[in-house]
């Protein structure tokens, strides 16, 4: 019974973290795209990271390895790669229904949109603040 209980809890660790790494190489992807990030010289790495462990807080699910949690990983990658799609508005109308609702499929993007402008302010402002310390020291003679 126990060896079940660790090849079950083993298989759904490796399934989660499929469905996370997934979502952050969609992530990864966007942020590879936008513009800002560009601008701003901010490493996309560094982003991804800022904005899955910040968009991950506010998804279903109590803990990272949650069943619900990784449900919604798989949808949250969905809705990243709708584009790609080869029938984005079937795909929508699933995703409306794998979130529980349109309002729970705007929540989510909203989550997610929300995360990025967070993880942008953050990332600004501590960049700033780095330039600010080094433009205070000076040099000895």
């Amino acid at each position: 019974m126990k060896r079940r209980l660790l090849i079950f809890s083993f298989a759904l660790f490796l399934s989660a973290c499929a469905d996370q790494n997934q979502y952050k190489e969609a992530v990864l992807a966007e942020m590879q795209k936008e513009q800002d990030i560009k601008d701003y010289k901010i490493d996309p790495q560094n982003m991804t990271d800022c904005v899955v462990d910040l968009s991950s807080k506010n998804m279903r699910g109590l803990f990272p390895f949650d069943p619900a949690r990784m449900t919604a990983y798989r949808n949250y990658t969905t809705m990243l790669t709708l584009t790609q799609s080869e029938d984005p508005k079937e795909t929508l109308v699933q995703l409306a229904q794998d979130f529980g609702s349109s309002k729970a499929l705007v929540e989510a993007r909203v989550n997610y949109s929300e995360s990025i402008g967070n993880c942008l302010a953050s990332i600004i402002m501590k960049t700033e603040e780095e330039k600010k310390d080094e433009d205070s020291v000076t040099p000895e003679k």
